[in-house]
């Protein structure tokens, strides 16, 4: 069981914040085996949140991996436009530079004059392979990453392949980013694997202005398939059982209301309604599991 919870838990049952142990309480009591009353300071105070039920699209998705990647615009390897000496070197790997930024300074061995090597791109020095006094031969001197922005390159196997597409959406998972915060993006391009591979690759464009993400990270990615729009649904986070039975806590002013409730189709954030409660009815989203350890407890009371 999370820590997080238990002390949560423990801490409201210990110290009272929520108490159904006496009908006299003028905070708070239990009216029925699946009902109890909490004002809305405490409520507030335990982070118990509602929203109201009605219609909500949903989405059908799958989940595949793959790996982060550069575009082929975003990187430049730097050479001298004439061979010759290298008089100065401006920086190194790890710098940031902007277009036009000088990089060094060359002198040349036909005319014996100097001229500046630029960056022609914005991004992060990766490679240097230049020092003042070598020659610059026909090498790369510095290699460019634009790390803003990268692609996703998942990989599609046989079983999938007939529902992706390009333009549905796809979010990244376990990217290291804060609730509400997820990398997300659409699906650009379909294209064949890499000679002898079953798979084709799903490409899709992610933002990285927070330099959070890196090229060859291997990644999951959820990827909307389908969407439909149901006449009610509710956030999963608000489903609890209760007597084997599933369902939500409906408020009405300071009453909570355990009422079953059938549940059809779903994805990862709601639960379509078939049957159990009515649309524009107010109902817990979060810590639900608050009101459902309140009644427990005082129902375990009763029975002492």
């Amino acid at each position: 069981m999370n820590n997080k919870f238990v002390l949560s838990l423990m801490t409201i049952l210990t110290l009272g914040l929520i108490n159904t142990a006496y009908p006299s309480d003028s905070e708070h009591h239990l009216e029925h085996e699946e009902t109890t009353k909490i004002t809305e300071d405490l409520a507030n105070k335990n982070g118990i949140n509602t929203g109201i039920t009605g219609p909500q699209k949903l989405h059908k998705s799958i989940i595949s991996y793959g790996r982060l990647t550069t575009a082929p615009e975003k990187t430049s390897h730097v050479r001298a436009r004439f061979a010759g000496i290298i008089k100065s070197v401006s920086v190194t790997i790890g710098d940031q530079v902007s277009t036009g930024d000088l990089l060094a300074i060359v002198e040349s061995n036909e005319s014996l004059k100097q001229y500046k090597v630029i960056a022609p791109i914005t991004g992060t020095i990766i490679q240097r392979h230049a020092n003042a006094g070598e020659m610059t031969q026909n090498q790369v001197l510095f290699s460019i990453a634009d790390f803003q922005s990268l692609w996703a390159e998942l990989r599609i196997f046989p079983q999938q392949q007939a529902l992706i597409e390009p333009g549905q959406r796809i979010k990244l998972l376990n990217n290291g980013e804060t609730p509400g915060n997820t990398k997300e993006s659409i699906i650009e391009h379909v294209l064949p694997g890499p000679e002898n591979t079953a798979y084709t690759i799903a490409r899709a464009k992610i933002p990285n202005d927070d330099s959070k993400l890196l090229p060859g990270l291997m990644i999951g990615a959820k990827i909307d398939i389908a969407e439909f729009t149901t006449a009610l649904a509710v956030k999963n986070t608000a489903l609890q059982t209760m007597d084997s039975q599933l369902g939500i806590f409906t408020k009405a002013e300071d009453t909570y209301t355990f009422k079953p409730v059938t549940i059809g189709r779903s994805d990862n954030q709601f639960s379509e309604v078939i049957s159990g409660v009515a649309a524009g009815v107010e109902y817990v989203t979060e810590n639900s599991y608050l009101i459902k350890a309140d009644i427990e407890k005082s129902e375990a009371e009763h029975e002492h």
